[in-house]
């Protein structure tokens, strides 16, 4: 079912008893040391699935759930991830049998099988014999928290729990890793560092300062460290990190907590493929959005193919935006296909506070909007609903009756399609001249130096921070119905497009900046949000005069800058949004144009001297500069109008308001359109595109010809 990983080199070790044995500290790389990322690899057909979890059943009745899933169009299934006790319920004691039988079973249906390796959640024997190996988070270094009954409260670093980790990885990979039936592996489980601290994590952190600095001298330097008298004269002076307030320091402590990350995850992918075929590939379920937690491109480099667990709104809320998100986003780690290894099926919540199901038709128009976004497998957390446990309302497919539903009857319906269409729909990628520069370090530093108050968007995120106003960037995209990319800090890569748009970037390098003055020069078009250029790479204020490196490009320069204590209007409405929505707020970067075109200024007696947004002709291209936080409405006229300076006409102009269009290209080069009704009443528009096809009616569709989309309804049209 999956294509096969030519990429694999690995040899297929001999099945070997793995003794307990004193494991070592993770191997610190030097912190930018460039890794060869591994050839992307895809399903060659759409994959419907769900986590399922026999195990939790309060009857047997796998039997009854084979024939329920091959009905509902099931193809995969992911298993044993949650289940360590299972797998081992006595220290050395190794149980498959129960596995066994499910494996084979699905694989007599033909649902394929993803296991997971059960790492995320320790047994509490492990925890009554080595209470050491759990997190001792910041500001307790000399108090370790040792209680258990949450998942992923262990230090993933520990040595002792590496141990006992490597020994169920490695017997469980030895068992399946040349099962026929299992297509591939998921390596834990939305793994995070968890804010691991304890005193083996501070000396791992000492050893990663000083591979990165080399001297105390060139850290002090870097980080400024002459202030208040804490200068180092030695590593022994090092203190622990709990309660360091130095920015650079702070910035560093994220760096080496998304390393521990990085390395766990290569460490389990490397243990499975001693034992995997070939054919067999190797993910993680990335947590939902942008992860600022962890170097998901960094790990997604040995990764095969990469997934994400989106979960969003449903029902009035739905309107496809955080699906795309997070699928565009996912889908720009390896510049691939991608999966989706967990999503909404019912309801979600950790409790009965937020039970939203989806409409009639919802869970279809959800299904088909992550493949738009070039998903490659939909599965559901999870096959049937819980009864017991924290997440007894996170419901699945099934409700807690474990019978067919509404929902589940909506799935045949999805998985039919999949079947019919999936092996056209194969390989197929967006070829979009937008893209967004995503800098995790910039996340980090401007959240220990906030622009603004606390003051939080309806998801109950701070509205100006760095995700906040890179969502509202993207959100802007999405809703001119303009694809985008992301391009990452660490590794920067503008190859192809036209447009590169830049949330605050509030810590960046010399040659980042410089690239990113290169792609202008070189007649690309970039979008620059506040703060950009602000620190270097050790969150340390440049001393020259701002934006820095990019005062050429950018074509101003400023001295000064302010908080707003309340709202501004720009003045004359000049992107005409009318006055509700004329408004800028937050910060604004106090702008001295020198070769810059101010597009707009701030109506103010003080501030009116100062142009908001700014526009400068450089080389064979342009820089726009948006010197404040834009209201939405604001931002997207704004986005239009960069979007037309760059030569980048969206050619679904016409479309009703809750319609959104998704446009992606096949393997054979013919462009397929998605066109998805993200409202309960009918929408209509017409087909701007050459004679084509509609994949899921069967039917031909003209240039021009009118489309009726029904209430969360959609189209998928080949050209």
């Amino acid at each position: 079912m999956a294509r096969t990983i030519a990429a694999f080199n690995m040899l297929v070790a001999a099945a070997l008893s793995v003794p307990l044995v004193e494991a070592a500290a993770p191997s610190l790389a030097p912190p930018a040391q460039a890794v060869a990322a591994r050839k992307a690899v895809f399903p060659d057909t759409v994959l419907y699935g769900v986590a399922y979890y026999h195990e939790y059943m309060p009857y047997e009745r796998l039997d009854r759930d084979i024939e329920l899933m091959q009905r509902a169009g099931i193809t995969v299934v992911r298993l044993g991830e949650s289940t360590w006790t299972s797998w081992e319920p006595r220290e050395g004691e190794f149980h498959f049998d129960w596995m066994d039988r499910i494996v084979a079973k699905m694989q007599a249906a033909g649902i394929a099988v993803i296991m997971g390796t059960p790492s995320y959640s320790v047994p509490p024997w492990l925890y009554a014999r080595h209470p050491e190996i759990m997190v001792v988070p910041k500001g307790q270094v000399r108090t370790p928290r040792e209680f258990y009954g949450i998942r992923q409260n262990m230090d993933i670093s520990h040595p002792v729990y590496r141990q006992y980790c490597e020994r169920i990885i490695r017997k469980i990979a030895e068992h399946y890793g040349k099962h026929s039936g299992v297509v591939g592996w998921q390596v834990d489980n939305e793994t995070g560092a968890y804010g691991t601290a304890g005193p083996n994590v501070q000396a791992g952190f000492k050893e990663w300062l000083q591979r990165k600095f080399g001297s105390v001298d060139a850290m002090n330097k870097a980080w400024g460290l002459a202030y208040w008298g804490q200068l180092l004269d030695s590593w022994d002076d090092l203190p622990p990190v709990d309660g360091i307030i130095n920015p650079g320091w702070k910035l560093e402590w994220e760096r080496y907590q998304r390393f521990l990350v990085t390395d766990f995850l290569r460490w389990q992918a490397s243990l499975v493929r001693e034992y995997a075929e070939p054919r067999q590939w190797v993910t993680q379920d990335f947590h939902g959005a942008t992860r600022t937690a962890v170097d998901s491109q960094e790990i997604s480099k040995f990764l095969d193919v990469a997934a994400i667990n989106p979960y969003h709104d449903t029902q009035e809320r739905l309107d496809g935006w955080w699906i795309s998100f997070m699928g565009d986003f996912t889908r720009s780690l390896k510049k691939a296909p991608y999966l989706v290894t967990e999503t909404n099926a019912q309801t979600t919540g950790w409790d009965a506070r937020s039970q939203y199901p989806p409409f009639d038709g919802q869970l279809r128009l959800q299904a088909w909007t992550h493949v738009a976004s070039g998903a490659h497998m939909v599965e559901y957390w999870h096959w049937h609903s819980l009864h017991y446990g924290q997440e007894t309302y996170w419901k699945g497919l099934l409700g807690h009756d474990l019978e067919p539903n509404r929902v589940y009857q909506e799935a045949t319906r999805i998985g039919a399609e999949f079947k019919r269409t999936g092996p056209q729909l194969s390989g197929m990628m967006p070829r979009n001249r937008v893209a967004i520069l995503h800098s995790v370090d910039s996340h980090w530093g401007l959240s220990f130096m906030p622009m603004g108050d606390d003051v939080r968007d309806e998801r109950g995120r701070p509205k100006a921070n760095y995700t906040a106003v890179e969502d509202q960037l993207h959100r802007a995209l999405y809703d001119l119905n303009v694809g985008a990319d992301f391009v990452f800090a660490e590794e920067p890569d503008f190859t192809g497009y036209q447009l590169l748009v830049v949330p605050p970037l509030y810590v960046a390098t010399d040659a980042l900046l410089e690239s990113i003055s290169a792609f202008a020069r070189a007649g690309g078009h970039v979008l620059l949000t506040p703060r950009a250029g602000f620190t270097n790479e050790y969150d340390t204020v440049r001393w020259t005069r701002m934006p820095g490196p990019l005062r050429e490009a950018c074509g101003f320069s400023y001295q000064e800058f302010s908080s707003l204590h309340d709202p501004l209007r720009l003045k004359g409405d000049p992107f005409g949004v009318g006055a509700e929505a004329n408004t800028v707020s937050t910060w604004a970067d106090m702008i001295l144009p020198e070769t810059a075109k101010p597009l707009a200024f701030y109506d103010h007696p003080f501030f009116g001297r100062y142009p908001a947004l700014t526009r400068n002709a450089f080389g064979k291209g342009s820089v726009t500069y948006q010197g404040t936080i834009l209201s939405q409405p604001l931002q997207q006229k704004v986005m239009a109008e960069v979007l037309k300076a760059a030569g980048i006409a969206p050619v679904d102009e016409a479309l009703p308001a809750k319609v959104r269009a998704r446009h992606t290209v096949s393997r054979e080069g013919r462009p397929i359109h998605f066109y998805l009704n993200f409202s309960g009443e009918p929408q209509a528009f017409d087909y701007p595109h050459g004679p084509s096809t509609d994949l899921l009616a069967d039917r031909p569709v003209a240039q021009k010809q009118r489309i009726t989309l029904g209430p969360w309804d959609l189209a998928v049209i080949r050209e």
